[in-house]
C-alpha cells in the first residue's frame, strides 16, 4: 500500500505538514522488558511497566527514583553541536521510554513502523524484537498512512515555514529563508525525510526537546521523538530505509 491521496496533502494542506511545529558516541545499554519488570523491587519507588499513573506529572505524593539505564539514555549530551540538556523524565510516561520489546511483524528487519494510535515507533530487529520509541504525532498525523522510504537524513536541520504559515503567523517572516538549526528549531537534533518514490511527502521524523509532547497529538504534522531518541534512531537507519505508518 502506498500513501493514499488522502494522506498526501497538496496545496494549502501541504503547508500544514511542512511546518512540523509547536561523531562517535557511547553505546548505551537498553533495558529489556524483563529488566523493566524488575525495577520496582530494585529501585523501590519506580512503577512497573504499564502501572504508571495516567498523568504522572500530577500524581500526588509520587517520589521518583529513575533507573540508571534510563538516566543514561536520556542524559545531557554536551558533545553535540548544540549541547542537549537531560530530559526531564517527570514529564514523560515511562511506557514511552526507548526499549527493546518483543514485536512480530511481516516487515523486513530494519523497517521503521509508526504505530500512530498508540504513539510508538518501532525499528524491527532480528529474532522477533524491535527497538521501540515513544513519539508525538501531529494533529494531522491521523490523516496519513502507508509505505514510503527515508530519502534523506540531516543532522541539526534547518526549518523553513511555508508561506501559508507565515501568513497566519507574521512573526515567522524572519524565517522565510530558513530557521537556523538549534535547540529551539522545531525539527530538533535530527530529521528523517519521508519520500514516496521521488516525491517528498512533506512528512518528517524528527527530534524535539518538548518531553511533554511525547505520547500526544501535537504540532502541525510529522512524527517527533525526544532528541536523545532521534539521535539513536538516526544512527541506526540508512538512507533508503523503508517506513510504514499504521493507522489501526
Amino acid at each position: 500500500m502506498q500513501f493514499t491521496r488522502r494522506s498526501f496533502l497538496i496545496g494549502a494542506g501541504s503547508s500544514i505538514l511542512a511546518g512540523c511545529s509547536t561523531g562517535n558516541r557511547e553505546r548505551i545499554p537498553y533495558p529489556t522488558p524483563e529488566q523493566m519488570a524488575r525495577y520496582p523491587s530494585e529501585y523501590g519507588t519506580y512503577p512497573a511497566q504499564g502501572a504508571y499513573p495516567a498523568n504522572p506529572r500530577t500524581a500526588p505524593g509520587t517520589v521518583r527514583r529513575y533507573p540508571p539505564d534510563v538516566l543514561r539514555m536520556y542524559r545531557a549530551m554536551p558533545e553535540e553541536r548544540f549541547p542537549i540538556p537531560a530530559v526531564d523524565l517527570s514529564k514523560i510516561n515511562p511506557r514511552y521510554y526507548r526499549q527493546i520489546v518483543n514485536y512480530s511483524s511481516p516487515e523486513t528487519i530494519g523497517t521503521i513502523i509508526v504505530d500512530t494510535p498508540n504513539r510508538f515507533l518501532y525499528l524491527t530487529m532480528e529474532n522477533g524484537k524491535a527497538m521501540r520509541y515513544g513519539v508525538g504525532i501531529g494533529r494531522d498525523g491521523f490523516s496519513w498512512g502507508g509505505k514510503a522510504r527515508i530519502a534523506r537524513k540531516k543532522e541539526w536541520p534547518t526549518w523553513t515555514p511555508p508561506s501559508e504559515m507565515i501568513a497566519r503567523e507574521p512573526d515567522l517572516e524572519k524565517y522565510r529563508n530558513g530557521m537556523p538549526p538549534g535547540l529551539d528549531n522545531p525539527l530538533g537534533a535530527r530529521a528523517l525525510y519521508i519520500f514516496e518514490g521521488n516525491r517528498d511527502t512533506l512528512y518528517r521524523v524528527h527530534g524535539t526537546a518538548e518531553a511533554w509532547s511525547i505520547g500526544n497529538a501535537v504540532s502541525s504534522g510529522c512524527v517527533r521523538l525526544l532528541n536523545q531518541d532521534i539521535i539513536d534512531l538516526y544512527s541506526r537507519v540508512p538512507v533508503g530505509t523503508r517506513i510504514v505508518v499504521l493507522q489501526s
